[in-house]
């Protein structure tokens, strides 16, 4: 069997993504071949690699971009590497319809700090959260299989949690708006309690900031029953001259101008 014959077989089975072994075993050959194969596959435009040894079938709509949508791939290179998942923050927050601003990668959160991936005109960033298997997630289909992402409650504490990879707090509070009509009160405390309370008392803030009055009275309720400090609303930005929010015992060190 051709190492073409082999693709074709895979993606007529509904099956995108394969490992070098597998196709050296599929058309008999050594490794080396089957690498040598792959590198001209790659040049012709029908598979892509996102990951070393790890190769995906690029099927015709997708050829402008040199690789499958990155969450066409993602779990299933996730389960190769045996690593837990999600996708997060803006990448979240569009497939729970809260699509301001479409993010430029892919972004994903595992245990620990990745490389990041890039794939043809496909990026995938990572970023870390020590209790990722506490995080609740939502499987969304996708035409190759599911894909794991963060709940709307959890991604809302990301955003603020991650705030430079969410364009800052300008952005974070305008996703945040749209995020909010698929929040549960009850389910937001539940995640509340997986995070720092700084989050909890920056995102109480933004949530008034947009009038989610709902959303930020049961954040207040929350933070009133638990040990916290007076911290910075923007963790890098100044303390001189910033206003302290007692609500939220927040030092109000920039002004949030959400675009509602």
């Amino acid at each position: 069997m051709k190492a073409s014959d082999h693709i074709t077989k895979l993606a007529a089975s509904g099956r995108y993504h394969f490992l070098t072994g597998e196709l050296a075993r599929s058309i008999g050959s050594s490794v080396n071949a089957a690498r040598a194969a792959l590198r001209r596959l790659r040049k012709k435009g029908p598979i892509a690699t996102p990951y070393r040894g790890f190769h995906v079938i690029v099927p015709p709509e997708y050829r402008s971009i040199g690789c499958l949508p990155a969450d066409q791939f993602i779990g299933q290179l996730m389960e190769h590497l045996g690593l837990s998942y999600y996708a997060a923050l803006l990448s979240a927050a569009r497939y729970h319809g809260a699509a301001h601003q479409q993010p430029q990668v892919f972004q994903v959160i595992v245990r620990k700090n990745r490389p990041p991936i890039e794939c043809g005109g496909v990026r995938v960033a990572f970023m870390a959260r020590r209790n990722i298997d506490e995080i609740p997630v939502v499987p969304f289909n996708t035409p190759r299989g599911p894909v794991l992402v963060s709940s709307p409650e959890a991604t809302a504490f990301d955003l603020i949690g991650y705030p430079a990879h969410a364009g800052g707090l300008d952005n974070t509070s305008s996703v945040l708006a749209e995020l909010s009509e698929s929040i549960d009160l009850k389910k937001l405390i539940s995640a509340a309690a997986l995070s720092p309370t700084p989050w909890a008392q920056r995102l109480g803030y933004l949530f008034s900031v947009i009038g989610a009055e709902e959303h930020a009275d049961a954040l207040a309720d929350y933070i009133a029953r638990s040990p916290h400090e007076t911290v910075l609303l923007d963790p890098a930005g100044p303390r001189v001259g910033a206003v302290r929010e007692a609500r939220w015992k927040l030092f109000v060190n920039t002004v949030v101008e959400p675009d509602l």
